[in-house]
């Protein structure tokens, strides 16, 4: 009746605010596979933690797409719970 390809029984509040749970939930488990990528290959140690990094980038089979994916998920997950809290302060769900 309201044109949607799929018409499920959904509450009329749920909007596009309640991805972001969702999201939350994937950039978590991709921070936590990537991070554990990059520490197979990072060494903490003080006189060689830059070689590791510049290891990861140039050596390690697509390093630098793993370290960028980490570092910009870590930006995009901090969007992501910003907005998932300003949802439920805006519908007052707390």
């Amino acid at each position: 009746a309201n044109d949607a390809l799929v018409d499920l029984p959904a509450p009329s509040n749920i909007s596009v605010w309640w991805n972001f749970g969702s999201l939350l939930g994937l950039c978590l488990a991709t921070q936590i596979l990537t991070g554990l990528f990059l520490a197979m290959h990072y060494t903490s140690d003080i006189s060689t933690a830059f070689s590791s990094v510049c290891h990861i980038c140039r050596d390690v089979s697509y390093g630098w797409l793993i370290r960028n994916i980490h570092a910009n998920g870590a930006s995009f997950f901090f969007i992501c719970i910003y907005m998932h809290i300003a949802r439920g302060l805006y519908y007052g769900s707390y």
